[in-house]
């Protein structure tokens, strides 16, 4: 019994984190579809929700919280996430530098 009251807690977690995310998923169409903000706004709103369905994704599929032992995994996870910003950033930097020398 046990086992099977697991797997339903399970379960039911993943169905929430399912339902949050295509939520979140269909604000963030619906923002921009339906037009229901200026574009500057619509840009902060987007990624705004992308930003809490990271959290989503984290804490109902990879299961990371904030127990001790989930800490090492999500600083695994900011350090991988902060060195692919600095690579792409860098990137982005380069190619901006070189279309305005090419100007």
């Amino acid at each position: 019994m046990d086992q099977q009251h697991a797997y339903r807690r399970q379960l039911r977690t993943y169905a929430i984190g399912f339902v949050s995310a295509l939520v979140l998923t269909c604000a963030a169409f619906a923002t921009v579809r339906f037009h229901l903000a200026p574009p500057q706004t619509a840009i902060g709103i987007v990624f705004a929700l992308g930003l809490v369905q990271i959290v989503v994704h984290f804490r109902f599929f990879l299961h990371i919280d904030l127990e001790r032992s989930a800490r090492d995994d999500l600083q695994l996870i900011l350090f991988s996430t902060l060195i692919t910003l600095l690579m792409v950033g860098g990137t982005l930097v380069i190619l901006a530098n070189l279309h305005h020398r090419m100007m």
